[in-house]
């Protein structure tokens, strides 16, 4: 089946999750949060519509710059924000 997302809808990995989980997983829940659960969905696994998928990205340009290097700083930020702190200091050694 065929899907399309629009690049306009979307500045940040979060939304881009939850435009995702609108247009092809309705209904679907938990919704997509991470990109481990995107890849099953890819792949075929969790959450894959019956009969796989074809996804077309309109505005996708857009999406490459929203969704680029700030974005994952962003990311990498909240990920470090939500670790042990031995291991950011241990990180921060790097």
């Amino acid at each position: 089946m065929g899907y399309e997302i629009d690049g306009t809808r979307f500045s940040t990995l979060e939304e881009f999750f939850a435009e995702f989980s609108r247009v092809v997983l309705p209904g679907f829940n938990p919704l997509l949060s991470n990109l481990d659960a995107f890849d099953d969905v890819l792949r075929g696994g969790c959450g894959t519509p019956a009969g796989g998928l074809t996804l077309q990205w309109k505005n996708h340009k857009i999406s490459r710059q929203r969704l680029g290097y700030a974005e994952t700083v962003r990311q990498l930020e909240l990920r470090l924000a939500r670790c042990h702190p031995r291991i950011v200091r241990k990180w921060r050694m790097i």
